[in-house]
């Protein structure tokens, strides 16, 4: 893996995050288990470390520099966490806990098998469970959700809301946004008592892609109770007029 360890650094360097060769050679065994387990079960539609390093690790950082800069980020939920992304590259940047939620249990259990391999026990847990059941069990755990490719803007801020402490934040990455999912997510955002902050544009690397993150805060309380019952997010989303 070595050889790619210069790759990762300047990749994160070229966005302005430093990375230390530990961290990076944690990154990089992430990003091998991954593509190793993905042969039994389907984790990624990638299967190579170079593409894996810009289209999963780096683009799971890009966050990070603002991230970084946030006071009181004391737990971290990855909703949606798939094959731990983007959970365990921030839990190794941003050395805090993280709780990695996903509904598949198969998922789950290859994800605590890549927290015990990389040694991130202390810091990393692994759950089964829909979003809407953990908000009911845990309401208001959370001070930062981060979610990656798992569902349109609207929706994520419903399934969020109820997670987050007020002043808590989702940070939402999106390969693309067009100008009505935005607008449907400040209407949702309205209902459940969050702010779109700030919204930035990336280009990836390599010409791997165009990303845009948006940090959306926990202002207040939702107008409706929070969560609905399981389903309904996608079934009849908030925000569409």
């Amino acid at each position: 893996m070595h050889e790619y360890m210069n790759q990762l650094v300047d990749g994160l360097k070229s966005e302005g995050i430093e990375c230390s060769p530990a961290q990076a050679d944690l990154l990089l065994k992430h990003l091998d288990l991954v593509i190793a387990k993905n042969k039994e079960l389907n984790l990624t539609r990638i299967d190579s470390i170079e593409d894996g390093i810009y289209l999963h690790v780096i683009d799971s950082l890009l966050c990070a520099r603002k991230l970084s800069r946030v006071q009181g980020i004391e737990s971290v939920l990855d909703l949606g966490t798939g094959g731990g992304f983007p959970g365990i590259p921030l839990a190794i940047m941003l050395d805090t806990k993280v709780t990695l939620l996903d509904s598949i249990q198969k998922k789950v259990s290859a994800v605590d098998g890549f927290i015990h391999a990389l040694g991130l026990d202390d810091r990393c847990s692994a759950k089964c469970s829909r979003s809407e059941d953990l908000a009911r069990t845990a309401p208001e755990s959370f001070d930062l959700v981060v979610s990656r490719a798992v569902a349109q803007l609207n929706v994520l801020i419903e399934y969020a809301s109820p997670l987050l402490a007020t002043g808590g934040m989702l940070c939402a990455l999106k390969a693309n946004l067009s100008d009505d999912e935005l607008a449907t997510a400040s209407a949702a955002a309205e209902i459940c008592g969050m702010t779109i902050e700030s919204q930035e544009s990336f280009n990836l690397p390599q010409d791997y892609g165009h990303r845009e993150i948006l940090f959306i805060r926990k202002t207040g309380a939702s107008s409706i109770p929070l969560p609905r019952r399981n389903g309904m997010a996608t079934k009849r989303p908030l925000g569409i007029r």
